[in-house]
């Protein structure tokens, strides 16, 4: 089954002087908050892919966004909006992410790296892709 690449849901900001701006996903029963509306917005979709991804990992149903129009706002403080976001970035976040392995090394071999200022981590990529022939 083909996933989305993008999903877009409908969230509620609520404006309260002095705090936060807060945003909430009715849909999906998730909340965060910004310190400014680009804060809020960059927070609301960092939040909307991780609970995707997260259904999408487990094999949950995914929700049908509600319209618009069909959301009750808390008074004059809140503002409806939709927010997006593109998954395939997402994803692909999750599969380059790194993973720490350890390694045993001969001492005098360890000491030899360390003092010409080797990167471990950038040798072992290297040795790895030339013994998997993958570029």
């Amino acid at each position: 089954m083909k996933l989305p690449e993008k999903y877009v849901y409908p969230a509620i900001m609520h404006f309260e002087e002095g705090k936060e701006i807060s945003v909430v996903f009715p849909d999906l029963d998730a909340a965060t908050s910004g310190e400014n509306e680009l804060d809020a917005m960059n927070s609301a979709r960092e939040l909307l892919g991780a609970v995707m991804y997260g259904l999408e990992q487990d094999g949950e149903p995914i929700p049908k966004p509600t319209p618009l129009q069909m959301l009750p706002t808390g008074g004059m403080n809140d503002v409806l909006t939709l927010v997006d976001v593109y998954m395939p970035t997402i994803r692909l976040a999750t599969v380059t992410r790194s993973v720490t392995r350890t390694v045993t090394l001969p001492a005098w071999l360890n000491a030899a790296a360390c003092e010409r200022n080797v990167n471990f981590s950038q040798v072992l990529q290297d040795a790895l892709k030339q013994q998997l022939h993958l570029g």
